[in-house]
Formats: structure tokens, C-alpha cells, sequence
């Protein structure tokens, strides 16, 4: 089959699910509203839960939720019936996902919030269904034909569920206030938790910063900065705030010129680019690859406290 058609075939799926995408967009109303002012009044977790596709777009729903500062957890539909509603407090609110509304497996758990109270939010694009009818709040995805249209299989009906719980959960994280100090907080590891640490993290502190006073005889300076052996060296003011930088590269610039220099204020570059110690590293990285530089100072209130290299952002899983 020649790769046209395969390409044709993926815009065909893609603008599809775009157009219902749209339609999901402009059909948001109060009902949303609610959904989002129950689930921040609930003092305990939204229960996510769903049957086949739509409790793969569940679990991933709670997951979303639970790293961006909702309490969220996904309970099998199937499963709860064989003990785990226990699992399920009247503090609690329950979202249920199924295109159709009837999923069977459902049952248990609509039966189950309804006899105890628990706020329940249906997500369907059936409001006449069992789910539509049961719920405290409809959430409401267009009824748009599935991009396989053959076989009926769900695809852009769990695009729709997936766009509509991403909405959910950002919708939550800005009404929290929920900031990337927060969510480096659920996010240790890997590459995004890497982007998530601050300069204070990385950066090298204390007696390994190569500093000298404004002042200082340039040959000690160059002895100083060598001995350090950051390829950089940071001039103090007699305040202690950091007055400029020399680099290897500044130096070599320097001396092949011919000139001479008495003290290494000479050759510094005053008022150069710095950091603070919250600063997240990933602008960190942004301002070095920007600036073409290869360190920078971290200052706090003025003063320098820390330095980063661009391979202490390497060893930090940042690039």
C-alpha cells in the first residue's frame, strides 16, 4: 500500500478527533463548574473507575490528578464488587467513565455511592443512560463517531475522556495554586523530576565557589581560578556581592591581545548573568544554552553561593 494512503489515513483519524475535540470545548458548561467545586470541597480522594478502554483513560485520569496535588486513586469496576468498595469513604467523590453509560460492571459502584452519599460524576456521551441518569453531575463528551469506524473501536471517545479529565486536573491544579515546587514533589525521578530541582540542588556551594576579592594580583587570581578548575573564576565586591567573572575564555582573549593587567578587575566582565537557589533548573539550562555560556553563579540577596556547569545539569538527567 503506498505510504500516501497511510498518511491520509492518520489526518483523516487525527482531524476527526480534533473536530470532536472542538465540539467537547464549546459544549463545556456549568456542569463542568460543579464537577471541578465538588471534588475541591471533598475532603477525601476521587475514586476513578471505568471497564476496558475507558478504565485504562481512568487509571490514567487518577494518575494525572494525583501527581498534580489531587488525591486520586483508580478502583477496577470489576474489582470493587469483589471487596474493593470497601475501599471507597463517604469523603470521598467517585468519577465513572463508560462511552455507553451501561456498562454492567458499573453497577455495584453507582448502587454503592448513591447508598452512602458519595458525590458521583458521570462521564459519558449517553445523558439518557444508566450512568447519565445515576449521576450527581453529567459530564457530558460529544457522541462522535469512533476514527475506526468498521470495527466501532474506542478511539476518539477516549481521546474525548482523556482531553476531558486533563481539563479536570489543571482546572484543580490553578485553583490550588499548585506550583512546580509542588509537583517536584511527586516527581523525583526521571527526566521531568530532573527539570523540576532548583539551582539549589545542583550547584556546587560553599569553599568549592572559585572566588577572589576585587583586587587580587592577577597572576594569584589565575592561580586561584586554575586551582578550582571550573574554567571560571567570580570577583567579589568588599561587600561580598559578586562584582563580575573571568572565564578561560575571557583570559585567553586577554593575553593574546598583548595587554597586561595589574589586578583581575582588569579583565572581568562586571555584572554578568546569575541565578538564585529557587530558580528551577530547567531555566537554568534555557539561560545557559540562550547566553552560550557554560557556568553560571547562583547570588542570593547579591552574594554568591553556588555555581553550576552545564555538566552538572548533564549529571542531573537535565539534557
Amino acid at each position: 500500500m503506498p505510504d500516501h494512503v497511510h498518511i491520509e489515513t492518520a489526518r483523516r483519524v487525527l482531524q476527526l478527533e480534533a473536530d470532536a475535540l472542538g465540539q467537547l470545548s464549546r459544549g463545556l458548561d456549568q456542569r463542568f463548574v460543579k464537577a471541578v467545586e465538588t471534588i475541591l470541597a471533598a475532603k477525601g480522594r476521587v475514586i476513578c473507575t471505568g471497564i476496558g478502554k475507558s478504565g485504562h483513560v481512568a487509571r490514567k485520569i487518577a494518575a494525572t490528578m494525583a501527581s498534580t496535588g489531587t488525591q486520586a486513586y483508580f478502583v477496577h469496576a470489576t474489582e470493587a464488587s469483589h471487596g474493593d468498595l470497601g475501599m471507597i469513604g463517604q469523603d470521598d467523590v467517585v468519577l465513572a467513565l463508560s462511552k455507553s453509560g451501561e456498562t454492567k460492571e458499573l453497577a455495584d459502584m453507582l448502587s454503592y455511592a448513591k447508598r452512602y452519599s458519595i458525590p458521583l460524576l458521570g462521564m459519558t456521551a449517553k445523558a439518557d443512560s444508566t450512568l447519565g441518569r445515576a449521576a450527581d453531575i453529567l459530564l457530558q463528551v460529544p457522541d462522535a463517531a469512533e476514527a475506526c469506524a468498521e470495527t466501532n473501536a474506542p478511539t476518539t471517545s477516549t481521546t474525548l475522556m482523556i482531553a476531558l479529565g486533563d481539563a479536570l486536573a489543571v482546572a484543580l491544579l490553578e485553583s490550588k495554586g499548585f506550583k512546580a515546587d509542588h509537583f517536584k514533589v511527586f516527581h523525583p525521578g526521571g527526566k521531568l523530576g530532573a527539570m523540576l530541582r532548583t539551582a539549589g540542588d545542583v550547584m556546587h556551594k560553599s569553599t568549592e565557589l572559585p572566588l577572589v576579592a576585587a583586587g587580587t594580583p592577577f597572576i594569584d587570581a589565575v592561580k586561584s581560578m586554575t586551582g578550582k578548575g571550573f574554567g571560571v573564576l567570580g570577583v567579589t565586591s568588599p561587600d561580598g556581592a559578586l562584582a563580575g567573572l573571568v572565564t578561560d575564555g575571557d583570559l585567553r582573549r586577554y593575553l593574546t591581545s598583548g595587554k597586561t593587567a595589574a589586578v583581575i578587575d582588569d579583565v572581568m566582565t562586571k555584572s554578568p548573568r546569575t541565578a538564585e537557589p529557587g530558580s528551577l533548573a530547567a531555566d537554568v539550562l534555557r539561560t545557559l544554552n540562550e547566553r552560550k555560556i557554560t557556568q553560571i553563579f547562583v547570588v542570593d540577596a547579591g552574594k554568591p553561593v553556588g555555581l553550576i556547569h552545564m555538566h552538572d545539569l548533564l549529571k542531573a538527567g537535565l539534557a
